[in-house]
């Protein structure tokens, strides 16, 4: 218990650095003790949706642990692929074809058919996008044991799910994103210099690529929909502000729903009140473009135009330069 409590006080409050928390880490805040297992064999074992060919995909591989991604890199034929019909469920047939392939021994296969089984269960009553378990453990007396997990729930199919909301844990995610999230705006913080306020998330990803490829790079993803209010833009740009690396912003619009000129009053609206001090490019095009572009105009603060998303990206590198 001596060795539990020194190894405990040196993990918590230690900053956390994986392939999953990205190079700036996670702050430890809690703790989960386990007791030791005597490992054979560790190995690995996911469910996930594979959109191309409308099946769950069942993932496995001898070489489960820590080089997981390294193994799925340089070596993907040591993983097994199994797609099951989400009609049809998962059949025996499929469920000994992983286990075969994990070179599972006679004693064990049983025990894992049935974790297999239960574990697509869970997967389509949650809704969840992806299960991984990693590692799966064979014991020295042949059991198999999940030591770890990994889940991930369709955030479309939560309103089904009451009790998983129950089971967000704020301390895990990012604050600017967890205030974005109350105003309905889809935010991902990124360690670029350049922040985007963009409607549509594939013209997010597009508007990401041109600043990378002018020399600059994004500090976040920002999609504020389709039908944006001034208030959405308002606090958009106030999330963005936060963000002490940002030293301009983009604006790229398409106005298809959400007109020009009432995206473009609600700049001008938010500018003021947020008091932005960083140069801010803003390129619109779409319904009542010319209405949207005189409003920016005739408002009187320091926002520069740009012509096409080229334009937009030159200016914003040359800004935050």
């Amino acid at each position: 218990m001596d060795e539990v409590e020194t190894l405990s006080k040196s993990i918590l409050g230690m900053t956390l650095v994986t392939h999953q928390t990205g190079p700036r880490g996670r702050l430890v805040k809690k703790l989960l003790i386990e007791s030791g297992q005597k490992i054979k064999k560790e190995l690995y074992l996911s469910l996930l949706v594979d959109r191309a060919t409308a099946s769950v995909v069942v993932m496995a591989g001898r070489d489960g642990g820590m080089n997981i991604e390294e193994v799925a890199a340089k070596t993907p034929e040591r993983i097994i692929k199994v797609h099951v019909d989400p009609l049809m469920g998962i059949q025996g047939y499929q469920l000994r074809q992983v286990g075969f392939g994990l070179a599972l021994p006679p004693a064990a296969m049983k025990a894992f058919s049935g974790l297999l089984s239960n574990l697509y269960a869970f997967f389509m009553a949650h809704d969840c996008s992806l299960v991984e378990i990693n590692p799966l453990i064979l014991t020295e007396d042949d059991r198999v044991l999940a030591l770890d997990a990994k889940v991930d729930f369709d955030s479309n199919a939560l309103y089904r799910h009451k009790d998983l909301l129950a089971l967000r844990d704020l301390d895990e995610e990012d604050p600017q994103e967890i205030e974005a999230s109350k105003y309905s705006l889809n935010y991902i913080n990124l360690d670029g210099n350049v922040g985007n306020i963009v409607n549509g998330a594939g013209l997010a990803m597009a508007t990401m690529d041109i600043i990378k490829n002018a020399g600059a790079s994004p500090a976040n993803f920002m999609d504020v929909g389709g039908g944006a209010s001034s208030e959405q833009v308002e606090n958009a740009f106030r999330i963005i502000l936060a963000d002490d690396k940002v030293k301009a912003i983009l604006i790229n619009i398409f106005g298809g729903i959400l007109r020009c000129d009432v995206f473009a009053r609600g700049v001008v609206e938010a500018a003021r009140k947020t008091g932005v001090n960083i140069p801010v490019v803003v390129r619109m095009e779409g319904t009542n473009v010319d209405e949207g572009k005189k409003i920016l105009k005739d408002a009187g603060l320091n926002l520069i135009s740009a012509l096409d998303i080229a334009d937009a990206a030159e200016k914003i590198a040359a800004a935050v330069r």
